[in-house]
């Protein structure tokens, strides 16, 4: 069983930054593509950034050129480095890991919550 375990969430003003980090229980290299995804009070999920094994990153229009998705393999963990943080960045963030066989994977959140 995979366990990715958030950490990096907390309370911060707007304007602010934060570093999520996602720290997976095997390698991530074994993984087709990982991501960050959120989820505020009364609205769906929705997709932040990912990245995939190979290949380019993708951002949500809302959070380019504020966010940077990153991995360190060696360390099995991604990371999602969060600059000039808004109010609506308000959410409960998720990591994700997906596989090449449909496999998906997700930990459990951790809370942004950014003060006006």
């Amino acid at each position: 069983q995979v366990q990715l375990v958030e950490s990096g969430g907390g309370l911060v003003q707007a304007g602010g930054s934060r570093r999520l980090s996602c720290a997976a229980s095997r390698s991530i290299f074994s993984f087709n593509v990982m991501g960050w995804y959120r989820q505020a009070p009364g609205k769906q999920r929705e997709l932040v950034a990912v990245i995939p094994r190979w290949g380019n990153t993708n951002y949500a229009d809302s959070v380019k050129g504020r966010f940077t998705i990153s991995r360190d393999n060696a360390k099995n963990t991604v990371f999602l480095q969060m600059n000039n943080l808004k109010p609506e960045d308000t959410a409960v963030y998720y990591c994700h890991a997906g596989t090449s066989v449909g496999d998906n994977y997700w930990g459990q959140g951790t809370q942004v919550t950014v003060s006006s």
